[in-house]
């Protein structure tokens, strides 16, 4: 089937408002949609003509007549090439782990945006997978909000950290830049958590995610009867947000006309609803993100130089993951930590060449896809630890490595040297982390360990003990 044809999409689903839903998404990319109501239904809708012709399947957690997952196997032993998106209300890593290893291409978690439903068809239906991207998989771990969940050395990023723990403590906009992917998002919240505004409300809206003709009512809110459609009253972000903060993703995506609109009311600090004859007045705190740098925006006549005044009054970059690659080692043992503590999933350990194979991609899309592609690796590794073949697809972008030519990493062994204000940590910490890491690697032989460590096994265990790590033994 060329391109240019429409594409055929088995929707598993039997709710008729969310059918609707998702057969209009689907459409605006060219796909028809074929709509089977419960299992049964679709099983039988897969051996006929139009079945056939099938591309894609998007099956509801919650569709009668059979367990999810079960309906899943099913599906995949009638047609093993097949993607399939699970689409549920839960956010929970064992449905997702349960799901994957079921045959499961994607978990799609309602309500799903427009952009990651096009987003999960486009990448699932790929006939081969670009060089240049993985498949990504949408995180399924709850960020941390704090400073420490940042992991990372390199002195660009170390110095982006200490900027935003310093600016956390202020009350004034700032604005991040830097490519998707990078932790923007994070970063944000964690400055919230650690503002005089923790306390207070926090909203975060992504540009890209509300409908262009939409996004003047979400932030600046409404009066009723103020447009066609505008049946209540609507209280818009800004005005939520009094007395706390509103982050604002993707701001760089915002019209025109709103930014003006939205500068001013930075300006005077008074927001006018669409339709209201009369402002608010407000304490906001704004936080910005931006994937593109916005001074080259506005330097095109793309963005408007009086919102990136009100906005940038502190500017922090964050680098993209290829540019300090020798974080790769240490991010990789604290999202394996944490994928270790999900239910269904167990902790892990990686080999050395494997961590070599992760440097040497350059990762377009940055610590987002580091995890995701973690994530996907623990779902599927049947051992204790992952090594070169957990990732076939990267071991095809970037080459083969062999466990026995990998040659030792000479940086980024895992090790934090630094507080989240750029500031050492103390060294009982630092040994802490050397002992473990030790023992990590040398698969807990602790005469091994104390060999390379250079200190006797006596002196290990006390260590051990006075670290308060008596059962890492």
């Amino acid at each position: 089937m060329s391109d240019s044809e429409s594409r055929l999409l088995m929707l598993i689903d039997d709710e008729p408002a969310q059918s609707r839903l998702i057969t209009a998404l689907a459409a605006r990319d060219g796909w028809r949609t074929l709509v089977a109501k419960d299992s049964e239904t679709a099983i039988a809708m897969l051996g006929t003509r139009q079945g056939m012709q099938c591309s894609a399947i998007i099956l509801d957690q919650w569709v009668p007549g059979d367990d999810a997952c079960s309906l899943i196997e099913e599906l995949k032993a009638r047609r093993p090439a097949m993607p399939i998106l699970m689409l549920t209300t839960s956010a929970s890593p064992l449905l997702a782990v349960e799901a994957m290893r079921a045959g499961a291409t994607d978990y799609l978690i309602k309500p799903v945006s427009p952009d990651r439903l096009m987003q999960a068809l486009r990448s699932s239906t790929r006939i081969e997978a670009p060089k240049d991207e993985l498949q990504p998989l949408t995180e399924k771990l709850n960020a941390s909000l704090d400073f420490d969940a940042m992991i990372g050395n390199a002195p660009d990023f170390r110095a982006a950290l200490a900027k935003a723990a310093k600016t956390a403590r202020g009350h004034g906009p700032v604005l991040i830049e830097g490519e998707r992917g990078t932790g923007k998002e994070m970063l944000l919240r964690a400055m919230h958590a650690a503002s005089p505004r923790s306390k207070s409300v926090i909203r975060l809206i992504n540009a890209r995610s509300v409908p262009a003709n939409s996004i003047e009512s979400v932030l600046f809110g409404h009066e009723q009867n103020a447009f066609p459609g505008a049946f209540d009253r609507q209280v818009g972000a800004l005005q939520h947000c009094d007395g706390g903060t509103l982050i604002l993703d993707e701001i760089d995506r915002l019209s025109e006309d709103l930014q003006a609109k939205l500068a001013e009311t930075l300006s005077t600090g008074i927001v006018r609803p669409v339709g209201a004859k009369h402002g608010f007045r407000v304490d906001v705190r704004i936080l910005s993100a931006s994937n593109l740098p916005l001074a080259d925006l506005n330097d095109a006549g793309h963005f408007h130089p009086d919102l990136l005044k009100e906005i940038s009054q502190t500017k922090i970059t964050l680098p993209p993951l290829r540019k300090r690659p020798g974080d790769i080692p240490a991010l990789t043992r604290h999202f394996l930590a944490r994928i270790g503590e999900q239910p269904g999933l167990r902790h892990m350990s990686i080999s050395e060449s494997a961590l070599s194979l992760l440097q040497a991609f350059d990762w377009p899309g940055n610590v987002r896809q580091l995890q995701a592609v973690l994530f996907r690796a623990a779902v599927f590794c049947d051992r204790e630890t992952l090594t070169v073949e957990s990732f076939p697809q990267l071991v095809e972008v970037v080459g083969d490595f062999a466990d026995e030519a990998a040659s030792p990493l000479q940086e980024g062994v895992g090790i934090m040297l630094y507080t989240a204000d750029g500031n050492l940590r103390p060294l009982e910490e630092i040994e802490a982390d050397v002992i473990r890491l030790a023992i990590g690697h040398y698969r807990g032989r602790m005469t091994e360990v104390a060999r390379r460590l250079g200190i006797g096994r006596s002196t290990l265990y006390r260590k051990l003990g006075d670290l308060g790590m008596g059962d890492a033994a």
